[in-house]
């Protein structure tokens, strides 16, 4: 895993509001903001590891989605925590 970008990744998603998100691009410029855009592969990664994890979720259309098949835009937020 990308020290950097699991670093940049909870920081945010700490500093952000209950019930809301932040975007992989605002990962990838936490980490390099010049050249962000290489960084967004890496970004990924790391949040599927975390999501695997349990240590915040994926989201797709504002619901989160499987780490494991989700496509497409995502966003990522704090775990949700599942009472059962």
């Amino acid at each position: 895993m990308s020290v950097p970008v699991e670093t940049a990744l909870l920081e945010l998603i700490d500093q952000t509001a209950p019930g809301k998100s932040v975007s992989p691009e605002q990962v990838a410029r936490a980490v390099d903001p010049e050249n962000w855009r290489r960084q967004l592969g890496q970004v990924r990664t790391v949040a599927v590891g975390l999501a695997r994890q349990g240590r915040l979720t994926i989201l797709r259309h504002n619901k989160p989605a499987d780490p494991e098949t989700f496509k497409g835009v995502y966003r990522l937020a704090r775990a949700v925590v599942v009472d059962g």
